[in-house]
């Protein structure tokens, strides 16, 4: 009995961390689909105009991948992550140096309503990370922010 209390509270713990990482592992992988979803979404449609935050397309292609689904009243996939929250970047390769920098949105940059060319690679993230709260007994810390970066090629090839 004693060897039994002994050991049950450290197997509880060891049990209780194996779903929070399980739990983490899903939500992790939640958010790069839906960071994903919408990359390749942006990244294939035309005339979307990716310099103005503003655009509507551009809102309604983040609500899409937030909701699954058209509707904005529809719930949301991962309660709290909300469209303000995710980054949109378009990339592009420098023939110089032969490294991915920020496309700059202008006549001579990516901005192809002024006459720009088409940037090289559309870039989703959330930069403050989405929050996770562990929920393991008698451990309390601070949520986990997960951050990940999904940078998919435009046009889709």
């Amino acid at each position: 009995m004693v060897e039994a209390a002994l050991w049950v509270p450290i197997l509880m713990m060891f049990l209780f961390g194996m779903l929070e990482l399980a739990r983490v592992s899903y939500t992790y992988y939640t958010v790069h689909k839906i960071l994903y979803t919408l990359g390749r979404f942006v990244g294939t449609q035309q005339a979307m105009n990716l310099c103005s935050e503003d655009d509507e397309r551009v809102q309604a292609a983040i609500n899409y991948a937030l909701r699954g689904g058209p509707g904005e009243n529809d719930e949301l996939i991962l309660p709290g992550l909300q469209p303000d929250m995710i980054e949109i970047r378009i990339e592009r390769r420098n023939p110089e140096s032969e490294e991915l920098e920020e496309c700059e949105c202008s006549d001579t940059g990516c901005d192809a309503a002024q006459g720009g060319l088409p940037p090289d690679y559309i870039v989703v993230r959330i930069p403050d990370g989405y929050p996770i709260q562990l929920n393991i007994p008698r451990l309390l810390g601070d949520p986990i922010p997960l951050r990940p970066v999904v940078r998919v090629p435009y046009g889709g090839t």
